[in-house]
């Protein structure tokens, strides 16, 4: 378990959600991911799976105290607290990066993974028939998932819905980016752009004491969307924590062989050299969003020529390799003097 003690302890499960947050923002990068290379996927599964009846009888009942403790809630909520943070600041860097050195840092995410594979591979010592086969499924999945088209945009409240749902799988699943299968829904502008954004607008008018957008149909169906959403992945969170942790329990082996074949699959998502496909309207110029920005539709692969860019690139391959393998030196120290 996660130690929740000391100062640093707090700090440390803060930067965790941190950095789950911010992978969880990039399509293609799984903040499960995360989770599994820190160490603490098994307890942030078990943890959610204890949202259930039993706890809200305890939270209807007024047993605030005995709910949280039930929750694991002090992990769970410096863990969310982080995420919450990383969403409003460190994924905001990230859209900055992105913008700018777009190539650089799909190379670290890449590298990243790539890490991610061998340290989960290299304590896996189960091999056999059954894992194998689990492992070559979740490669076919993962590549399967990276080279489909996008659907086109839908803001039906039933399909608002399954999209929350399956929003928030990148959490819960390892190499499972709920960002990009957003993008294959159609549905990433609608809901990580434009609901947001109208969030951020009514919030800001409701503090300087307007009230004017609940006159405002298109803000207030943002606004509806918006909650729909909300309430899918949370719907999403515990019904998939239910789902891992019983087969985490009974089929850890083929869970974990699955879970790598997956991030494997999933490095055609975050391959460093591909061209932007973006949207065009039927007059043939491009789609924008509600902020007046060019709307992705997928991603066009290809391999690189030998350039000075292109080993600048591997360079920072190499350093997203490099920072998991030394996270995963310095767990290991904290773990020896815990």
């Amino acid at each position: 378990m996660e130690n929740t003690k000391t100062v640093n302890d707090k700090i440390f499960l803060v930067l965790k959600g941190l950095a789950m947050g911010a992978a969880n923002k990039v399509p293609g990068v799984s903040g499960g991911v995360v989770a599994f290379v820190a160490g603490f996927y098994e307890e942030f599964i078990y943890s959610l799976k204890k949202v259930n009846r039993k706890a809200f009888k305890l939270l209807i009942n007024g047993r605030f105290k005995s709910f949280f403790n039930y929750i694991n809630g002090k992990f769970l909520g410096l863990l969310f607290f982080g995420m919450v943070v990383s969403y409003f600041s460190v994924s905001k860097v990230l859209d900055y990066l992105i913008l700018h050195y777009e190539l650089y840092v799909w190379s670290v995410f890449f590298g990243m993974i790539v890490g991610s594979i061998y340290y989960i591979n290299k304590d896996f010592k189960d091999w056999n028939n059954k894992t194998l086969l689990s492992l070559a499924l979740g490669i076919a999945l993962g590549l399967g998932i990276s080279f489909l088209n996008p659907a086109k945009e839908n803001d039906n409240l039933l399909f608002v819905f399954f999209c929350g749902i399956i929003s928030v799988s990148g959490m819960t699943l390892p190499g499972f980016s709920g960002s990009f299968i957003l993008i294959l829904l159609g549905n990433y502008v609608l809901l990580l752009v434009d609901s947001v954004n109208a969030l951020y607008d009514t919030i800001s008018e409701i503090f300087s004491g307007n009230f004017n957008f609940i006159y405002n149909e298109t803000r207030m169906r943002m606004l509806e969307v918006l909650a729909v959403f909300t309430l899918g992945s949370v719907t999403g969170l515990v019904t998939f924590s239910h789902l891992l942790s019983y087969i985490l329990k009974h089929y850890k082996s083929i869970t974990t062989a699955s879970i790598i074949g997956f991030i494997v699959g999933s490095l055609g998502v975050v391959w460093p050299w591909k061209k932007t496909i973006y949207k065009y309207t039927d007059n043939g110029s491009f789609l924008l969003d509600s902020r007046g920005e060019k709307i992705i539709e997928n991603y066009k692969r290809y391999i690189p020529e030998l350039t000075a860019e292109t080993y600048f690139a591997i360079g920072f391959i190499l350093l997203g390799f490099a920072i998991v393998i030394g996270l995963e030196i310095y767990g290991q120290k904290r773990k020896k003097h815990a």
